[in-house]
């Protein structure tokens, strides 16, 4: 697990969670996109919710980090914080995105977004899926630094005019608010457009930010659980594996609401309740009651690690070994291929944590000691 979250490598379940969350996006994109075994069908079919997994995850750990620093200090440091996430999440995304625009071969769809949407991170907002469909799983990324950016400021200020207290009220209103945005733009631009409808829908629904905030509030709601009521998260931690068990109830309810996940119950109520599950899976895999946070995997730990390169480069990898490889009499929909596709995946995204990511982080760890140093001093000299 990621120390940034004031987390231990102790707490195994989280790296199981994030294991599950990319293969399951994995073999999503992979049974929709490319060709494929049949018998991948059957994981496919509800794998697009791995990303919701992750929005989860996101808003607990990056929440953790900074309510901890609010409960010790009172305060945050956004230089801090934006330092972390920077070197964490640029490099490598700036380098995929550089392999995308220089070198065509690597689109596994028709076009690209326009460059500075990939560069401002508003790729998600206004997507056409049917004429930028390469690089298309940038969106979530999106999302997700739009959550970086937002968040700590409205920390800052919640944390200035006192009013951290009744932050929850704002947590209430987000979740609330997407229900009802979720009902208007299903309304307006889907249900009105019959033509266009599957394109609309994933223009106002799918990708855009104020339609998929649930995950991240359920990640944050969490995080402020454990950090500011002790004594009900203890409580709640005590049972494990009975969270786990409600977990299963609401996808069992989940699986058959969204049979067809652009219809209208699917569309505005079908999102919130797979963040909740997913809300319910994350607190078991915190509580020491759980198998998931007894269990210690080497394999799931190095897939966790490898997760978010493995997320930016696997349709490039897919897409390119499949064009290859078919030359070679490997056909497409084979296992055959489909191991060769996971095995270059996991090489592509080793080398890359190897050559990009460590690098940057030890630079991030250096810059980061050095900014302490430089803030200690300050406070030593007045």
């Amino acid at each position: 697990m990621n120390k940034e979250g004031g987390l231990s490598h102790k707490l195994h379940g989280l790296d199981h969670l994030r294991a599950f969350a990319i293969m399951f996006v994995f073999f999503f994109h992979y049974g929709r996109l490319f060709p494929h075994p049949e018998w991948t069908n059957s994981i496919s079919t509800f794998g697009w919710t791995g990303v919701d997994l992750f929005f989860v995850l996101s808003g607990y750990l990056i929440a953790s980090q900074l309510f901890k620093k609010i409960a010790q200090q009172n305060k945050i440091s956004v230089k801090e914080f934006f330092i972390k996430r920077f070197f964490r999440i640029i490099p490598i995304y700036l380098f995929v995105v550089a392999l995308y625009f220089l070198f065509p071969f690597t689109h596994e769809r028709e076009a690209l977004a326009p460059l500075w949407k990939y560069l401002t991170f508003t790729q998600n907002i206004g997507l056409n899926i049917q004429t930028q469909g390469t690089f298309s799983h940038a969106w979530s990324l999106c999302i997700e630094e739009q959550f970086y950016l937002f968040f700590p400021l409205i920390l800052i200020a919640a944390t200035h005019f006192k009013i951290s207290k009744n932050a929850y009220w704002l947590l209430i209103l987000l979740f609330v608010f997407g229900f009802c945005i979720r009902a208007f733009c299903y309304n307006q631009y889907v249900k009105t457009n019959d033509e266009n409808s599957w394109q609309q829908w994933y223009k106002y629904i799918y990708y855009a930010t104020w339609s998929r905030l649930d995950g991240l509030i359920v990640g944050v709601s969490i995080a402020a659980l454990l950090q500011f009521k002790p004594v009900i998260s203890n409580s709640i931690l005590q049972q494990g594996n009975k969270i786990l068990l409600a977990a299963a109830v609401i996808f069992t309810v989940t699986y058959f609401l969204l049979g067809d996940e652009q219809s209208f119950a699917a569309s505005v109520f079908g999102f919130p309740l797979v963040d909740i599950g997913y809300g319910f899976i994350v607190l078991a895999a915190l509580s020491p009651k759980c198998f998931l946070y007894k269990y210690e995997s080497k394999i799931t730990n190095k897939i966790a690690v490898l997760s978010y390169g493995i997320y930016l480069v696997h349709k490039i990898v897919i897409h390119v070994i499949q064009t290859q490889f078919s030359n070679l009499n490997i056909h497409d929909d084979s296992n055959a291929m489909l191991a060769i596709c996971i095995a270059t995946v996991f090489i592509t995204s080793f080398i890359l944590n190897e050559t990009i990511e460590k690098p940057f982080l030890k630079l991030r760890k250096k810059i980061l000691v050095k900014n302490q140093r430089t803030n200690s001093q300050r406070s030593y000299y007045g």
